[in-house]
């Protein structure tokens, strides 16, 4: 059941009875994509930011992170964070709240990014949709190079120690004591906490929001005015720059798996090699123009331009692999 069925009903009345827009529109479509994310991402958004606040006050992160830094775990915390972002059906623009929260409770920076990278690019359509469409084979060996992808990119970032780049207020680690001090140096009560997690929580989605809307914007129009057509004819070539061309073309596009997969579907039919699509279809889930803004507010170009380049490279070689096997 998707819990935010309400949202898209509510975004469909608003798009096509209130306002009065074609369905079939550019322009009722943009709207309608518009409505619906910036109420969803928007409630993930303030859920996930108090509930990390919370985490953030309980957790013992200075003795996780001496835990982590002593103990070999031999990529299985990689893994876990890829596997987390498995199961967690979340786009590249609804996984970023999470991924704060992560950064917040402590998790290390490798770690997270290995969720960031894996939550959209192996998710419920590759898992449930995949093995109807394209078999068994393509659908197993698409999930193993995601995963992979995922757990090498945050590998590589944890070793590059690129924690300077992020945004420091999202690094507090003593919230218990800080709290305690603005009590007076009391234990503070459970209305004291309560507020306490909720100022802590939007003084973060308060930054971000601007950036949310405007990625969200920006992600609309594109939905709505680039037509499949426009793609079809730049995706058929089996030269070796299809697929480099083909994950350029759709990393600044911004929608979820679900609603690409027709279209990545079409163009194996009208004879698009099946990873030179896939390569189309991921760059568009995993990296977008919306997500790299609202990304930009919690990072610094530098991060972002290693996250960026990490990731299309794997997707670069990800649709090189499944051409040459399939």
């Amino acid at each position: 059941m998707d819990i935010f069925l309400p949202a898209q009903w509510f975004a469909d009345w608003v798009s096509y009875q209130l306002l009065g827009l074609g369905k079939e529109t550019y322009l009722g479509s943009a709207a309608d994509f518009f409505i619906y994310d910036l109420i969803k991402i928007g409630i993930m958004l303030i859920l996930i930011n108090y509930l990390m606040a919370i985490t953030r006050y309980y957790f013992p992160i200075e003795r996780a992170k001496n835990i982590l830094a002593k103990h070999r775990w031999y990529g299985l915390d990689y893994l876990f964070a890829a596997l987390l972002g498995v199961v967690t059906p979340f786009c590249s623009c609804s996984s970023i709240p999470l991924f704060i929260g992560f950064v917040g409770a402590g998790i290390p920076l490798g770690v997270t990014f290995a969720f960031l990278i894996c939550s959209p690019l192996v998710n419920e359509a590759s898992l449930y949709l995949f093995p109807a469409m394209f078999g068994l084979k393509i659908t197993l060996i698409y999930n193993v190079l995601g995963i992979a992808i995922s757990m090498l990119g945050g590998m590589l970032i944890q070793r590059m120690r690129l924690e300077k780049y992020v945004r420091q207020e999202l690094l507090q680690t003593k919230p218990k004591k800080k709290l305690v001090e603005e009590c007076g140096g009391t234990t503070p009560n459970k209305k004291q906490l309560a507020l306490y997690w909720w100022n802590e929580g939007m003084a973060i989605t308060k930054q971000i929001v601007p950036y949310v809307v405007l990625g969200i914007g920006i992600g609309a129009l594109i939905h709505g005015f680039v037509p499949a057509s426009f793609v079809e004819q730049y995706l058929s070539s089996r030269e070796w720059w299809a697929v480099p061309a083909a994950v350029l073309l759709g990393a600044p596009l911004y929608a979820n798996s679900i609603s690409v997969i027709p279209i990545m579907q079409a163009l194996v039919e009208k004879g698009v090699p099946v990873g030179t699509a896939l390569a189309f279809m991921t760059s568009i889930v995993t990296v977008s123009l919306p997500e790299l803004l609202i990304l930009r507010k919690v990072m610094r170009w530098q991060l972002l331009a290693i996250f960026l380049g990490i990731t299309l490279t794997g997707v670069v070689i990800m649709g090189y692999i499944l051409n040459a096997i399939i």
